[in-house]
């Protein structure tokens, strides 16, 4: 008796554009959130004296190193990484509010990753760059399914804005304790982590995800970025103090980076069955037993400063990033990434005039 042969793993779905669904007056949803970030920044202006961005406005380290595609299946070798190359790369790592918090208000941690000399054709030809960026945090799934409950908890955000720091850091205590009982019951609260309960782990250790899709070329992917080196792993064990240091996340990450090397992955998971993995709802998590994250480029960052008190303020001032920079290949799709395109721009417009009077 002949052996059956093993299952074939689905094959990744071409993109059609009859899996994105316009919602009901989203035009207007995407005015409405562009309005709603502009708000967040031109508060946090007033107080700051500078223009910062509406959403993940901290910094704790930005770091220059390379990005290697790695030889690919054609399913995967789309678009940037259609054949194996070195690109320079900058990662931002930040957290997740618009104004300048201390980190004992624990929130939710974010990447934001910037290659560079990206050569194709791009979403907005006249931009006259050759960049590709990938936004990402640490958390596998969107906290809303769509455009419209998007600008509904962006709004709630807004009206907090610069409310009552030392209540916030008092409720963070909190709800972190809370969240770790949580944790240690074997499960966890997004909306906990969300309102300032995050645990207090190292951002260099965390997993991050960009949690909406994107077109892969021919296909459709969600992206995940990897701790890889066991240096990074190890980190994955730490817990900082962060009551009575208000830059603990930067302390932690510019110790770590002046003398050690991180290395992550660049990983890709192919939409395979548009039921079970959907484009228009962002709060659903697509099985990674139906399709896995694949290695698809290996993310370098030798030993360097992470953050210069003296120059990093400026450059970080002057770097810029947004879903919607990059490659036509990886255009993003559903109705939270379409909203995102104008509100963007709209912030960044702000926060260059702003600054620019200011001087």
């Amino acid at each position: 008796m002949k052996n059956s042969p093993p299952d074939m793993p689905p094959a990744p779905l071409p993109y059609l554009p009859s899996y994105e669904k316009l919602e009901d007056d989203e035009a207007q949803t995407a005015q409405e959130l562009a309005e709603t970030m502009l708000h967040i920044s031109q508060t946090v202006a007033q107080d700051e004296g500078r223009a910062l961005r509406s959403v993940h406005a901290k910094a704790h380290g930005i770091l220059r190193g390379t990005l290697q595609v790695l030889p690919l299946p054609p399913t995967l070798a789309q678009g940037l990484f259609a054949q194996a190359a070195t690109y320079p790369v900058v990662l931002r790592f930040s957290t997740t509010p618009g104004d300048m918090l201390e980190d004992a208000i624990s929130t939710p941690r974010g990447v934001a990753i910037k290659v560079l000399q990206v050569q194709g054709e791009r979403l907005d030809p006249e931009d006259g760059l050759q960049e590709q960026d990938f936004l990402m945090v640490n958390a596998p799934v969107f906290g809303v399914p769509n455009a419209k409950k998007f600008l509904s908890g962006l709004k709630v955000v807004a009206a907090t804005t610069d409310r009552a720091p030392r209540a916030k850091k008092l409720l963070s205590m909190a709800l972190r304790g809370v969240e770790a009982v949580i944790e240690k019951a074997g499960s966890e609260s997004r909306l906990l982590k969300t309102m300032g309960g995050h645990p207090a782990t190292h951002p260099l250790s965390e997993t991050y995800f960009s949690q909406v899709p994107q077109l892969h070329g021919l296909y459709m992917a969600k992206y995940s970025l990897v701790p890889v080196a066991p240096q990074l792993i190890g980190l994955k064990e730490v817990r900082l103090e962060l009551a009575d240091q208000p830059d603990a996340l930067r302390e932690a990450v510019t110790s770590f980076c002046a003398y050690q090397e991180g290395v992550w992955e660049l990983r890709a998971q192919l939409c395979v069955d548009i039921q079970r993995m959907p484009i228009e709802d962002a709060s659903v998590l697509w099985s990674e037993e139906l399709s896995p994250y694949v290695p698809i480029a290996r993310l370098t960052m030798p030993a360097q400063t992470a953050w210069d008190a003296t120059q990093a303020p400026s450059a970080d001032e002057k770097l810029s990033f947004s879903p919607w920079r990059g490659l036509a290949a990886h255009r993003p799709i559903g109705s939270i990434m379409r909203v995102r395109r104008m509100a963007y721009a709209t912030s960044s417009a702000f926060r260059q005039r702003f600054n620019e009077i200011k001087g």
